[in-house]
């Protein structure tokens, strides 16, 4: 059992559930996380073996997609260097990386859990993705959001 939740953020069009899932213990990296916030949860408090709800952002129908797990500890994201990436950092130097990534390892697929059936659970009115203004790509959840997620899901 996790001993940690979280909820991360991902565009269906760059890496979904399904993209994720591919092969049998196949790890994805979580690159272009560009917010401070962010970033410090996956330097300071994740860890391996932390349980994430995988969720689709910025589609027609954003939610949770799927139970995933974090899958490594944290390196610098090539992606800052490269000149050619939506996430290139010019001002982030090989000697002092700027943004970090892990590797996160897609379990399961879920039914889509859509934000409007989110919002309907009172167990979940407290969640982080839900409050008005929240715009983070990782958040935590707590033990009792993670709980009734996953029997939502079930």
């Amino acid at each position: 059992m996790p001993s940690q939740y979280w909820l991360m953020k991902s565009e269906p069009d760059e890496c979904s559930i399904d993209d994720a899932l591919g092969a049998p213990n196949q790890t994805v990296p979580w690159t272009g996380v560009r917010n401070y916030q962010a970033r410090n949860f996956m330097r300071d408090a994740m860890h391996v073996g932390d349980g994430v709800l995988f969720y689709h952002s910025s589609c027609p129908e954003p939610g949770i997609a799927g139970i995933a797990r974090v899958a490594s500890g944290t390196r610098p994201d090539p992606t800052q260097f490269d000149p050619d990436s939506p996430y290139y950092d010019k001002a982030s130097k090989q000697e002092a990386p700027r943004w970090l990534l892990l590797d996160v390892q897609a379990l399961r697929k879920t039914r889509l859990l859509s934000l409007a059936e989110m919002r309907d659970s009172p167990a979940l009115s407290s969640m982080r993705v839900l409050q008005r203004g929240n715009r983070l790509s990782i958040t935590p959840v707590t033990a009792e959001e993670w709980a009734a997620v996953t029997a939502l899901v079930k």
